[in-house]
């Protein structure tokens, strides 16, 4: 298709690493007669008061801009990200699409006790009203947080990496569990695509309940769970307590391992720790959130999703479908 305007793709200063793995699979899927990508130059200034100013460095004037950056705490980096759509905006970008492996503030998608925020809501206001034309996420929290966008939103899922590696793996007597009631639906899919002829694929609800945020009083598992190699899905790991507690009640219930794959790592305060000494086996995620720090562990593996992002991002550019790389 001959296009009218060009793509560019930036990255935010959170998830430059990322970025550079998404040109890498762009280029190699590139034919020979196009012209490589290269990550843009864009540059963000630092004011003494915490303050700072994205800046592009070569000009974007009528391409297709494509912004990348996960909006992990702190807030500084949803902050970066709305900048940098606005100087797109304002430098006469075609389009400006945001990319965003790990959406911020979805877990207050609702009112779930009086008078709190709907984050979740506000984030997709301010990302619109920046001038974003289009946004791509991973794994939200909510599905119906698609909704909350008046302009078109690519949900993309990390089954698409995670459920070719667990069919490579092989494991027998295989079950799916949810960590919640919320992760049902998720579960049921996974079991779904996992099991066939050869394999019935389980799955296990675990019901938790909570003290106060982030903390689990207790969890039980329905399902059968004696003799399974069960991996846990999971949208993220924030202190992993529901996770290692998950685990534990599944070993004890007679399993034979547990694993866990989850979209976004999180990881915050002790979850690390709390991971190495817990009942876990291997705990997989994706670098949607970057943990240099966790190269080469011996527990938590990462699995990247640069080049999911990369085949949609591509699509969406030559207006090709994306619907064949939709798996749940």
């Amino acid at each position: 298709m001959i296009h009218t305007h060009r793509m560019e793709l930036f990255a935010c200063r959170a998830s430059r690493d990322f970025a550079c793995k998404v040109i890498e699979s762009l280029n190699g899927n590139r034919r020979a007669e196009e012209m490589p990508m290269h990550l843009g130059d864009l540059q963000v200034t630092p004011f003494s008061d915490g303050e700072f100013q994205p800046c592009f460095a070569e000009s974007v004037r009528g391409a297709t801009v494509f912004v990348l950056q996960s909006t992990i705490p702190p807030a500084d980096n949803l902050m970066e990200l709305l900048l940098t759509i606005d100087a797109a905006k304002r430098a006469s970008a075609d389009k400006v699409i945001a990319v965003i492996p790990y959406y911020g503030w979805a877990r207050q998608d609702r009112k779930d006790r009086p008078r709190v925020a709907i984050g979740a809501k506000l984030t997709a206001n301010l990302l619109t009203a920046a001038g974003a034309d289009r946004v791509m996420t991973c794994d939200l929290h909510a599905d119906q947080i698609q909704g909350f966008f008046d302009i078109p939103v690519d949900h993309v899922y990390a089954s698409k990496v995670f459920i070719p590696m667990i069919k490579s793996m092989n494991v027998p007597d295989l079950a799916i569990a949810a960590p919640d009631m919320g992760g049902a639906k998720r579960a049921n899919s996974y079991a779904k695509s996992l099991g066939g002829e050869k394999q019935d694929c389980g799955v296990i609800i675990c019901h938790k309940t909570r003290e106060r945020a982030n903390v689990v009083s207790e969890i039980k598992a329905i399902g059968d769970v004696e003799g399974k190699n069960i991996f846990i899905v999971d949208d993220m790991i924030d202190t992993a307590g529901t996770l290692c507690k998950a685990a534990d009640v599944l070993k004890e219930k007679g399993a034979s391992s547990v694993r866990c794959c989850a979209t976004h790592g999180i990881l915050s305060g002790s979850a690390v720790e709390k991971i190495h000494n817990s009942a876990l086996a291997e705990v997989f995620i994706t670098d949607t959130i970057p943990h240099p720090e966790l190269e080469g562990d011996d527990k938590i593996r990462i699995v990247s999703m640069a080049p999911v992002f990369a085949s949609i991002i591509d699509k969406v550019y030559n207006y090709e479908p994306i619907s064949p790389d939709f798996v749940y």
